[in-house]
């Protein structure tokens, strides 16, 4: 394969490091410092240019999806017959499916076209698309993506990021979009090649807060211009549509965005865990788009957005977690040591129910803001209660887990070690998802 103009300038300033003329004439460091700077910029990519999207229908009004028939306002946690079948497909995939790859996954950094082909299988994005507009929605599925979610990330976290990042957009649409904005996108998520696509809310910065944005829309004309920088933007390289969050005079603001929009590039900066999600840096150089694109009406709620994004994450952790605590009940039952299973130490056994007190809280409140979600009742409180306690617990899990496997913990030949990583994000995460 040919060598573009930085691998032929990389390999010149590798051949001159090599030398020992540069210490002669003091010129390393300067020499260093450009195949540094070439290295951190070379790997910069413009997005993947988008399919033509245009509208299939006019539609006189957007369309929304009513809250379930609750005929209670108890806090319901038995799950319907369909969302029982909905979940039963789901774990086989995961199992079958999401479980086999995850490795490679992890270590290659990305979700193979296979793996994503097969979760369309499934059909999930029609349950974000109402039926006016050829999906299979009629009401609002808070409690069933969720459930979804959690599902997934049991078979693997990264991999159910790159699959339900595009339902996440759809689901966003769903909930605010305009009718032109429906009418043009949602059709597209239905199809035989349904659109990769992710939300971009989080930002390069210590403290982040995703109600004060340093990303910025200025309207000018008929249109708004955004600049400034995004990170952690799942499958940012091959997505052909962005949901990107950034501050306006009026507060923030969601705008949609095509791949391929002249100033938009994602950068290269792997992680330390979710690997498969391939999330990567987006940089905002003037990017213009038409006035039209800012999501929604006047029903816009930014921080029922932002919020239903954490749910999201919540129950991503609860899958992921709940996968560690059925590995290592197994492992500590069946590992002997000074001739009984290690599980008999009250130690281990400690360690390992309050795992599972852990994972049923966490359960919980995410549960209930979801459920109080999809009624159309106020959630935040829950929300902000749930990611709470899950960014604490979900990573002492999966601590605890590498913990009771000892040395083989901390090896790839275990998957625990690949959960723990993935458990790291919890904490920082914001955007990227959607209920």
């Amino acid at each position: 394969m040919a060598k573009d103009a930085v691998g032929y300038a990389l390999s010149a300033l590798n051949k001159m490091a090599g030398s020992n003329v540069l210490d002669k004439i003091g010129l390393r460091k300067l020499v260093e410092r450009i195949a540094y700077t070439l290295t951190r910029t070379g790997f910069q990519v413009i997005t993947t240019t988008a399919r033509t999207f245009k509208s299939t229908q006019k539609l006189d009004k957007p369309q929304r999806l009513n809250a379930p028939g609750y005929t209670t306002d108890l806090f319901d946690l038995n799950i319907t017959d369909e969302q029982q079948m909905i979940r039963d497909s789901v774990k086989s995939f995961a199992s079958e499916v999401l479980r086999v790859s995850a490795e490679k996954a992890d270590s290659g950094h990305a979700t193979s076209a296979e793996t994503l082909a097969a979760a369309q299988e499934l059909g999930l994005n029609y349950f974000a698309v109402p039926e006016t507009l050829g999906g299979a929605a009629a009401e609002r599925s808070d409690v069933t993506t969720m459930l979804v979610a959690e599902d997934l990330a049991w078979g693997d976290m990264g991999q159910a990021i790159a699959i339900l990042a595009p339902m996440s957009v759809a689901n966003a649409l769903t909930r605010w979009g305009s009718a032109e904005q429906q009418a043009k996108y949602l059709p597209a998520f239905t199809s035989e090649n349904p659109p990769a696509a992710t939300i971009a809310v989080a930002e390069p910065r210590v403290l982040f807060d995703p109600m004060q944005l340093h990303t910025t829309a200025v309207k000018q004309g008929d249109s708004w211009v955004l600049n400034g920088s995004k990170s952690l933007v799942p499958v940012a390289a091959e997505a052909e549509l962005f949901l990107v969050a950034a501050q306006t005079d009026n507060g923030p603001a969601v705008f949609i965005i095509e791949g391929g929009t002249e100033g938009l590039v994602c950068g290269d900066d792997p992680g330390m865990g979710v690997r498969a999600a391939a999330m990567r840096p987006l940089t905002l150089t003037n990017v213009k788009v038409p006035a039209a694109n800012k999501l929604g009406v006047d029903d816009f709620d930014y921080r029922a957005f932002i919020d239903l994004g954490t749910i999201a994450w919540c129950a991503l952790a609860v899958g992921t977690c709940q996968a560690v605590l059925e590995y290592v009940i197994p492992y500590c039952n069946e590992r002997i040591a000074f001739g009984e299973p290690i599980s008999h130490r009250q130690a281990v056994a400690f360690m390992i129910a309050d795992m599972a007190i852990e994972l049923d809280g966490m359960r919980l409140l995410t549960w209930r803001a979801a459920s109080r979600a999809e009624q159309g009742k106020s959630f935040q409180r829950e929300a902000h209660l749930a990611r709470t306690l899950v960014k604490e617990k979900a990573m002492k899990i999966g601590t605890d887990g590498v913990q009771l496997l000892g040395g083989h913990g901390f090896t790839h030949e275990y998957p625990v070690e690949r959960w723990y990583r993935d458990l790291r994000i919890i904490a920082v995460a914001f955007g990227g998802l959607h209920l």
